[in-house]
């Protein structure tokens, strides 16, 4: 017999202890009557948060005079001269995200590096200088109207850190910051998010003293001002930051497209944030602070030649999207802009695939046909007869603050109730926290009903929605879905540091590309020397070096070096990130 909402409530002063399942898709009722019964859990998102966490998937866009010295971070005395593109087209970004599911664009307005994307009025580190429309362009200007055409929303990156400018590390820069800050709060009109990146400090051009300059992160940029006039200026803007002051939005700890399986929506305001809290969000912090997934469509975030067939896969992005939007997270996508002006045909071409893909999956939902019925803490949906599915969708309302803290999955199978686990999750079953999303993906099952039973909450869960799906299988003849396996190399380990490569005849190696493990950083190598042999004996140094930003940031790492002949090569992990033995996602040799 299926209970009613107001059953449901009468039975909490008998169940005020135990979790009690508020299924609202079962019931007619009233928001504003919702309201009434159902009191808050705990901190609870803003307004703009939750306008925020509905967008769901946006872009990040990458273009500065990076994109012209082939560098992901620049040192700040890069030529304006060099920024010159011959089809620069900020409509065909707008359209091309668009097409790729996002409904907001984030722009990279400056950079490490301090060159402007934008005639500012306090600096000549700017396109003004530039050969691009005889210095008459403003970038932030043509892709704030695109998104505005598209109907995307607009958003800005600012980097704190600026390589360029000679205050850099002294009050007077701080000043300079605001007022760059101000320009783009409000000359574009409205902007939905401000990026601040947690890069500070560390060498650099700096007006011509080409030195190190260290800053104290917490107190140098005095937050708290700067926020106060960001709020007077835009009002519905979310303030992203990785500094020592609380925005409204964290990092999660990766740039490789991830959140934890365990993900809270929720900080303490005061006190240091370690990396386990990015992740994981913390179970009884203070504040409402959401996680942001921040990843790139290629592995730099800059736009290389040499990544051109590196655009990760539909099933890569699948798996992000998953990790990111199906772990109460949103998903901030990177798409880098080429020299001549424009997203790359790899990249949008991906990009379209990608959207056609979560489309696909989420076309048909089999529980909206099915029985549905409630018993307290469990729901049991009845589809009548065997039905294939392989995703699990769960949404709370988290207008009422985020409950759930453990939850059962199971499917019965002739007869047979089978419990069933997240597959993406390697330790445990994955079937925690819940949040806005939850999609919980496993092998095909053929069942009658689904159960789903939370075993634990904070307080009685506020479930808006549940869902099955059938996601078709992803492979290589899906039009632009750039599947391909792993490289094809005979290597094997000499010691737990040490990748030994070897080929049965001589071949003219020109470059090694080496991909960190992309779901822990134990045994990521943070520094390296590589060798080459043609006789196991006589060994011939190419290079070493650091790989810089690989734990944040585990994308391809490449060592170029003059062609050289060889049978054999060495690949010495000469320090890792964590963890006594090397591991990696991924190696490649370039021959000739």
């Amino acid at each position: 017999m299926f209970r009613t909402f107001a059953d449901d409530i009468k039975s909490m002063q008998y169940h005020y202890m135990k979790p009690l399942l508020i299924l609202l898709l079962l019931t007619t009722m009233t928001v504003a009557s919702l309201k009434a019964q159902v009191e808050p859990c705990g901190p609870v998102p803003t307004d703009n948060q939750l306008r925020w966490q509905d967008m769901e998937m946006y872009a990040f866009i990458h273009y500065s005079l990076n994109t012209y010295t082939d560098e992901e971070w620049g040192y700040g005395n890069e030529d304006p001269q060099l920024f010159n593109p011959s089809s620069l087209d900020c409509r065909q970004w707008a359209r091309v995200c668009k097409q790729a599911g996002m409904r907001g664009i984030i722009f990279t307005a400056k950079h490490h590096c301090g060159f402007c994307m934008w005639p500012s009025a306090y600096t000549e580190y700017s396109v003004k200088n530039s050969p691009w429309k005889n210095g008459k362009g403003d970038v932030v200007r043509e892709l704030a109207d695109a998104c505005h055409e598209e109907g995307l929303k607009f958003a800005v990156y600012l980097s704190p850190w600026d390589r360029n400018h000679p205050e850099y590390g002294r009050p007077a820069y701080v000043a300079y910051f605001r007022n760059q800050l101000r320009e783009l709060l409000t000359n574009y009109g409205e902007i939905f998010e401000v990026w601040f990146d947690g890069a500070n400090g560390g060498d650099g051009w700096y007006g011509g003293a080409n030195e190190t300059r260290k800053i104290d992160r917490t107190t140098y940029y005095q937050w708290p001002e700067t926020y106060k006039m960001i709020r007077q200026l835009q009002p519905n803007c979310l303030i992203w930051n990785d500094g020592s002051d609380r925005g409204d939005l964290r990092w999660v700890g990766t740039e490789a497209g991830n959140v934890g399986e365990t993900n809270w929506s929720l900080l303490n305001h005061d006190g240091e944030v370690e990396w386990h809290m990015l992740h994981y969000g913390l179970e009884n912090g203070d504040s409402w602070v959401p996680g942001e997934t921040n990843t790139s469509i290629r592995p730099g975030w800059f736009y290389h030649d040499t990544e051109n067939e590196h655009v990760k896969s539909l099933s890569k992005l699948m798996d992000t999207y998953y990790k990111s939007v199906g772990r109460n997270s949103t998903l901030l996508l990177n798409f880098p802009i080429a020299p001549n002006g424009r997203i790359h045909p790899n990249d949008s071409l991906r990009g379209i695939a990608f959207k056609k893909m979560v489309d696909e999956v989420f076309r048909i939902d089999l529980a909206e046909k099915a029985r549905t019925q409630v018993k307290g803490d469990e729901t049991v949906i009845d589809f009548g007869m065997p039905t294939k599915f392989n995703r699990f969708l769960a949404e709370e309302d988290i207008r009422y603050g985020q409950r759930v803290k453990k939850f059962l999955l199971e499917a019965e199978i002739n007869g047979q109730w089978q419990q069933l686990k997240d597959a993406l999750v390697e330790n445990g079953n994955g079937l925690t926290t819940i949040g806005h999303r939850r999609i919980i993906c496993f092998p095909t099952v053929n069942a009658t009903r689904l159960r789903f039973t939370v075993l634990d909450a904070k307080c009685q869960p506020v479930i808006k929605k549940l869902g099955a799906y059938l996601a078709p299988e992803l492979t290589a003849d899906i039009p632009d879905a750039g599947e391909k396996k792993s490289s094809n190399l005979h290597l094997f380990f000499s010691s737990p540091t040490q990748m030994l490569i070897d080929w049965d005849t001589e071949q003219t190696i020109t470059s090694f590309r080496y991909l960190p493990p992309q779901e822990s950083k134990d045994g990521t190598v943070t520094h390296y020397t590589l060798w080459a042999s043609t006789d196991w004996t006589n060994w011939t140094k190419l290079a070493s070096g650091e790989f810089s930003n690989v734990v944040n940031n585990p994308i391809w790492q490449t060592i170029k070096f003059q062609p050289v002949k060889a049978k054999m090569l060495k690949f010495d992990a000469d320090r890792l990130a964590t963890g006594n033995r090397m591991a990696y996602g991924d190696v490649e040799v370039m021959t000739e």
